[in-house]
Formats: C-alpha cells, structure tokens, sequence
C-alpha cells in the first residue's frame, strides 16, 4: 500500500511520500534510546508542562488538522474537530493526574512485617521506546490515547501510523516537537507494514501496541511474544445495542443511530448489532430505520454532513461483500443496501443501511461491519438478549437499554464485553479503562490502567 493522502470523497491523489530507508530508521532508533535516557529523568512537573503546551498548540490547529483528517480518511468535518478537542483534553488530563497516578505505593506494615524489611514500596517506572502500530479511523484520538500517557510515564514513542494518513502523521510529530520536546521523543516513522517486523525485533524497542484489525494485531502479538516484549491489542468489535421493554424506546432510536454510524461507521466502538426485545421490536425497528434514511450523506467538508465516504475503494468493497453475502441468504433490507450512485458523490460512499433476518451463517453474523450497516435481531427475553449478544468473536463494549435495575446486574454480570454503556453510547474518555477481550484484544488504554500498561513495576525493598 502506497504511502499517500488519497481523498475518498473523490478518490483523487494528493500527495505522496517515499518510504524510510533502512539508515533512516537505525537513525531515528538510535535517537529514541538515547532520548529516552534523558527524558525519563525528568520531573512529571516537568513533562506535563511539555504536554500541556502541546495541547494548546493543538487547540490553535484545531481547524487546520480537522481538514487535514477529513482530507485524508473522510471524517464530516464536525467530527473532526471534536476529535482534536477530545485529544487535547486526554492531553491536559494526564498532564494534570500522571504524578498522582503513578505515585509511590506502600504496602500496609502488618501485610509486610514477616518480610524482614524496615520499608517496602512499589514504584513504576518507564520501559523506554514504545512503538504504536496505528489506524487511519480516529488519526489523531487513537494515537494520542497513546502517546500522552507513554509520555507522562517516561516513555518515548514510535508511531507507524497507516499508510494513508501520512500528513496527520508528520502533524503529531510536528506538534510534540514545536511543544518543546527533543526530537527523540515521539518520531513518526512513514514505512509500510512490511518493515514492523523488523522494527519491533529491535532489542531497543521495548514494547508495542496497536489498534487495528485482528490480522494485524496477530501479527505483532506473534513477533512480540517471540521477543517477549509486552503488548497492548485493542482490535476489533461488534458491539452489541440491547434494547429492553423499560427502555425509553425514542430516545434509544435516537441515538442507535448516532452510535452505528458515527465516524461513518468506521469505528470499533460503534454499535453494530441492535438487539432487541420482540415487545418493542417493531416500533424500535421503524424509527431506527426512519432515523438512518434521514441522515444526510455527502461531502464531508460540509458542516451538514452527517456521513461522509468510507476510507477507500477496498473498504465499500469488503463492506458490499458482507451485504451481498446476506442478501444471497435471504437477508430483508429494511434500508440502504446498494452504493450510492450520485454524480455529484464520486468518492467511496456507502448509504446508511439496516438488514434484519439475520442468521449465524451469514459472513455478517460473525465478521465486524466497518461502516453504516446495521444489523437488527428480535429477542424473546433477557436471556435470548444476552445469548445473541454474546455469540461474537469480538467482546469490545456493549450498550444496555433497560430502566430495570435487576436487569442492569444481570447484563453487567453476563455481557462478554471490556466495558457496559448503559442508557447511553459507548464512548472513549481519559479518566475510564478502554479495551475489549475475546478477539477485541488485551491490556487497557486510558485512565490509571492505561498509563501503567508500559512501566516496570517495581518492587523496592529496604532491610532493616
């Protein structure tokens, strides 16, 4: 895959970058390692005023790298701005708790009196390069859930970010550089997934983590495991969106819509199979459908823009395939179902679209629809909710609709899910723990969680 900024609202080349060579990336590895030895020296006060100035930087750019994003993966504008205000506010947040997150621990004296020590406390400390292997969907948010706790923690970063948003790329590691950090500390490296391998097999890489495709995350895990080099995955989902009898059914048809086709559906954490109760099923089903025709698909530079194109050609591509594949089994398409075909729309879109008559043998049953298609079951009660729900590969987050609390533990209890939104959308935010299990990967970003994912847990033990 070439290194390039291609628009999918038109498909048009914009601009092109050659890879690094082997000389480049011994360079840039060789200035991490000894960048790091200087920067996990410092003071927290210290590294948080460095990533709080990089935060206001972002807040100025906040138009400029909003075109950018949208430019390069198709975001609506909208939304592009708000991810690079969430970013900067993930920044202050571990600027201002990173010191308090990462304190000293002491272990009660009566837990450790038969120990022989006279003191005993645990401290965490940073590991060094970190490389982050990245996603073109959220550009700047899923690279800097990363980079801002690495940083705080001590760490320097790598950032192989994808290949097709290699001018969001060269930004993040402008910013950090215009905030005040030596260049050693967050590089960005413009290669191709072929040269990860190598990379991480750098004995001066000491860990890595990743958010992409299950393909993808096997691969690293697999070289990872092999160097034993800690990893954090956070792959794929399929949420899934319960909606119960109790459930202020307008209100979950509102925002069902929101949280299937936000980021025009491009996002792990969108919900993806809406399951609900045969009691409410029907008039669920027709304002979710009413909700989905309504939304306006079309250039995503235009501030009314609700979706815009999908990624690139190979993404309609993969996501028609799926739909195919249900239609042939019988699928019913309640909406959508087709591309787009509007002369005034060249690019990769694909129209919102709700299928029902779902079955386990469709490819969409079992495979993470990346994109505005919906997939609508009816269940008999709770337990047939939490059976559908859970008859997934994927356990990223969950969304639970239900004013009954007995239901609400029962769901918590059961859902095989990294997180369980009730009465609400999934949604990412520095203070919580973000990640998924099952095939949605390990380990957690964000939070206390997060930040201590990539330190050295230290025991310190001092004799008599």
């Amino acid at each position: 895959m070439p290194i390039a900024t291609v628009n999918p609202a038109n498909g048009e080349t914009l601009k092109t970058y050659e890879a690094m060579g082997a000389e480049e990336i011994e360079r840039r590895l060789l200035l991490a390692e000894a960048t790091f030895r200087t920067y996990r020296t410092l003071s927290f006060v210290d590294r948080g005023r460095l990533l709080l100035q990089a935060a206001n930087l972002l807040d100025e750019d906040q138009q400029d790298i909003a075109r950018v994003m949208t430019t390069e993966m198709g975001k609506p504008i909208k939304q592009a701005r708000a991810e690079a205000a969430k970013c900067a506010k993930a920044m202050r947040w571990y600027a201002e708790h990173a010191e308090e997150l990462l304190a000293d621990e002491e272990p009660a004296d009566s837990d450790v009196k038969d120990s022989g020590a006279s003191r005993v406390r645990v401290r965490y400390r940073p590991l060094g390069p970190v490389l982050a292997v990245m996603p073109w969907n959220f550009p700047l948010w899923q690279v800097i859930r990363f980079a801002a706790p690495a940083l705080m923690a001590g760490n320097v970063g790598l950032l192989k970010h994808s290949s097709n948003v290699p001018q969001t790329a060269l930004y993040l590691e402008d910013l950090f550089h215009r905030a005040g950090y030596t260049e050693g500390c967050f590089q960005t490296l413009l290669i191709g997934s072929g040269a990860v391998e190598e990379i991480l097999r750098d004995e001066r890489v000491k860990a890595a983590t990743l958010t992409g495709s299950e393909p993808a995350g096997r691969a690293v895990a697999s070289v990872a495991g092999d160097m034993v080099k800690k990893t954090v995955l956070e792959l794929g989902g399929s949420d899934p969106y319960v909606v119960m009898p109790s459930a202020d059914i307008d209100r979950a048809a509102q925002v069902a819509v929101t949280a299937r086709v936000q980021n025009n559906g491009q996002s792990c954490i969108a919900a993806k199979r809406f399951i609900v109760h045969t009691d409410v099923y029907d008039v669920f089903a027709e304002r979710f459908v009413e909700g989905m025709k309504a939304l306006v698909v079309g250039d995503p530079m235009a501030e009314e823009t609700e979706v815009g194109p999908l990624s690139s050609e190979q993404a309609r591509a993969d996501l028609e395939e799926l739909v195919d594949d249900a239609r042939r089994s019988g699928v019913d398409v309640l909406c959508g179902g087709h591309r787009l075909r509007r002369p005034e729309l060249p690019g990769w879109y694909y129209p919102p679209t709700v299928l029902t008559g779902i079955t386990r043998e469709m490819r969409i049953h079992r495979e993470e629809a990346f994109g505005p298609v919906a997939t609508l079951y009816r269940a008999a009660d709770l337990d047939e909710a939490v059976l559908i729900a859970n008859d997934s590969p994927f356990g990223l987050s969950s969304n639970v609709w239900t004013r009954d609390e007995a239901e609400v533990d029962r769901f918590v209890r059961d859902l095989e899910a990294g997180s369980v939104y009730v009465n609400g959308m999934t949604a990412s935010h520095p203070a919580l723990p973000f990640g998924g299990v099952k095939r949605s990967g390990y380990g957690r970003e964000l939070s206390g969680h997060g930040i201590r994912e990539f330190c050295n847990i230290t025991t310190v033990w001092h004799g008599a």
